[in-house]
């Protein structure tokens, strides 16, 4: 079971992709929870709710947006 998991996550994170993607989306639910606490005064629930949903789905993006990036823009050789 713990070998079909780790195979998993390395299919996951090919040229990266997976790892970036997860530490980006950790660093987004923090700065979402501070800035919401502080520009717009709400409640750490009502932060921490809006910082997990809306960074998942940037996450998400992120992901897409950068298989995309590495499997077309940054595969094309350089032109001189």
């Amino acid at each position: 079971m713990i070998n079909k998991l780790i195979d998993l996550l390395q299919k996951l994170n090919i040229q990266g992709s997976f790892l970036r993607t997860i530490i980006y989306t950790i660093g987004h639910i923090c700065i979402a929870i501070t800035c919401l606490m502080l520009i717009a005064n709400v409640p750490f629930a009502v932060a921490l709710t809006d910082a997990i949903v809306e960074p998942l789905l940037n996450g998400v993006w992120y992901y897409v947006l950068d298989r995309y990036w590495a499997s077309r823009v940054a595969n094309k050789p350089a032109h001189a």
